[in-house]
């Protein structure tokens, strides 16, 4: 298999229509810059590790790659974020086994892997075609050997995924009740919006069920939901740490929240941050441009205009 409009690589300045169907997106990087971490080591001669119809292979994080449907659910603002807020959880211990719960496509999955590199990391994903898509990218960034992701429902208490809690659990729950709106039928999108497996109560049940006794919890909700978090986790023994409130723009109210849990009793209060992504004139923020370096993301394309994500 080959693409129609050149070789494959990072450095092409245009995307690349391939015979199988799909696109492969070109990097979107300043001269001279070069990502951090760890290389991709699949095999892209195989077959299955080209985008198909409805497809395309997009950069995630460093120069691991994801397979998206460009019709469907594909990776955002949010698991970028909750990533970020997992790995620079300190003083707490090195996390060796990582689970992220309702993993999808695998965005934070695969960040988690890409910077914890000695780490074994499981993923639970009930929709099939995100399972998937899920699975290739691991093959194509050659992490199947430590990185796996499970077809199941996180409701289910039966579902077998290790012998050994976790130190490290993260989870993006779906943000509205099916109440709320119309449920869409495109691929993937209605479960990935709504509450149709469940909402954060579900996530905090299953992580109370795989947590270590010192493990760490990262969740992301709509950042009108702090109250329903903290019940959710009250309810299984679990306690916020601190909260990360998202403003996508300077002068906006926030969009979503990201909270740090550990198992205990709730305290009468906790942290509260916010994070500033773009000021009042679009450009991105140095508490965020950080983020982005961290997570192995370039910097802006060009001094006076507002930042792309590759």
């Amino acid at each position: 298999m080959s693409p129609t409009a050149g070789p494959k690589t990072p450095e092409r300045s245009a995307d690349v229509a391939c015979a199988s169907g799909g696109w492969i997106r070109a990097a979107r990087r300043p001269p001279g810059w070069s990502p951090p971490g760890p290389q991709p080591a699949g095999h892209s001669d195989r077959d299955e590790l080209w985008p198909r119809p409805g497809e395309d292979l997009c950069y995630l994080t460093g120069d691991f790659r994801i397979f998206q449907r460009t019709d469907g659910h594909r990776w955002s603002l949010d698991d970028l974020l909750t990533g970020w807020r997992a790995l620079s959880w300190e003083p707490r211990r090195h996390p060796h086994r990582v689970l992220d719960l309702g993993c999808g496509i695998g965005s934070v999955l695969m960040m988690l892997a890409w910077k914890l590199e000695d780490a074994s990391v499981t993923g639970v994903e009930a929709q099939k075609l995100s399972v998937g898509l899920a699975r290739r990218s691991l093959a194509y960034n050659g992490l199947e050997s430590r990185v796996r992701v499970h077809h199941g429902d996180i409701r289910d208490p039966s579902l077998n995924l290790t012998d050994h809690p976790f130190d490290l659990i993260t989870g993006t729950p779906p943000y509205f009740q099916t109440s709320d709106g119309v449920v869409s039928t495109m691929p993937q999108k209605g479960p990935c919006r709504f509450e149709v497996r469940g909402g954060v109560e579900a996530y905090a049940q299953a992580t109370a069920r795989h947590l270590a006794p010192d493990g760490m919890f990262t969740v992301c909700e709509d950042a009108r939901q702090a109250t329903r978090v903290e019940a959710a986790l009250r309810a299984h023994r679990l306690a916020a740490v601190d909260r990360l409130d998202v403003i996508g723009r300077e002068g906006k109210e926030p969009l979503f929240s990201v909270f740090r849990c550990a198992r205990g009793e709730a305290p009468d209060n906790y942290a509260v941050e916010t994070m500033t992504v773009r000021d009042r004139h679009g450009q991105w923020t140095p508490a965020f441009a950080a983020v982005r370096e961290m997570m192995g993301l370039p910097p802006k394309l060009t001094a006076g205009g507002a930042g792309r994500t590759p």
